[in-house]
């Protein structure tokens, strides 16, 4: 574990498994790189893990805080961007797993520089402009009781609104005083990504653009997440060339937590088909 600059921007990087080839993974909003301990354990059981590289998002973990610009993704993607580079240029192209708002930066990454890229791995890639009209005015009244207690300054009150649309099941009650604290202070950087999620400012969307993607990509779900994942994940499958579908029964939103064996064969499925 190293606190490094990364575009410019301390950053702490995690190394979770050594392995020949690398791997770089990005985690969701509120998380930290430590929430891929449990995907890092089941790949080194199974004895197929490759050498798995994570950081901490601007906000998150032991990185910096994000100071309000650049874009918050913008600087999330410019991280990833600097530590594909050094990876790649150690041990070649890069297998990039992402989950949820790491995994629009994941997509981000692959087509603004798909050499770095062997392959790429979605896991419930929270692209909210990629679902169609009816999911998205679903996801848009779901965020009600959000947006109006981050507007009425409760911090508090809004995260535990996002944690219980997007978090594992587990109750807010549930959750230690220093969990619920943490998910308090960073709740800003919610709104802070969505331009990029429900608006597609860095256009991934554009009409062309997704078809250029040439690397294998998993597309991967789970059963009871919310159904607005469904159209998205089937949305952009049916636009990537080389993409594949999985859904994991039983799983919600943070089934690389919550089911990380089940997560692991489907990653070694692709890593091993490439």
């Amino acid at each position: 574990m190293s606190r490094t600059p990364l575009a410019g921007f301390p950053t702490q990087v995690t190394q979770l498994a050594e392995g020949m080839r690398p791997a770089l993974l990005i985690h969701c909003s509120l998380a930290h790189a430590g929430a891929w301990g449990p995907l890092a354990r089941a790949l080194t059981a199974r004895g197929d893990a490759p050498a798995l590289t994570a950081f901490d998002l601007p906000g998150h973990g032991g990185s910096a805080d994000w100071p309000g610009t650049p874009d918050y993704t913008d600087l999330a993607t410019a991280i990833a961007r600097a530590l594909a580079e050094r990876l790649a240029e150690a041990a070649g192209p890069v297998d990039l797993v992402g989950h949820s708002f790491g995994g629009v930066v994941a997509l981000r990454l692959t087509l603004e520089a798909p050499a770095l890229v062997r392959s790429l791995a979605l896991i419930e890639p929270v692209l909210f402009a990629a679902a169609d009209p009816a999911a998205r005015a679903w996801l848009q009244a779901q965020e009600v009781p959000m947006v109006a207690a981050l507007a009425a300054g409760d911090r508090a009150a809004a995260a535990r609104s996002f944690l219980g649309l997007w978090g594992n099941g587990a109750p807010w009650e549930g959750l230690s005083e220093r969990d619920r604290h943490v998910a308090a202070e960073r709740i800003h950087l919610i709104a802070a990504s969505a331009p990029a999620l429900h608006q597609d400012a860095a256009g991934l969307l554009r009409p062309g653009r997704l078809e250029t993607l040439a690397a294998p990509c998993l597309l991967l779900e789970g059963a009871l997440s919310p159904p607005v994942m469904a159209t998205i994940c089937a949305r952009l499958a049916a636009r990537l060339p080389r993409a594949q579908q999985q859904r994991i029964d039983g799983a919600g939103h943070m089934l690389p937590v919550t089911h990380p064996a089940a997560t692991a064969a489907a990653l070694a499925d692709l890593w091993h088909a490439d």
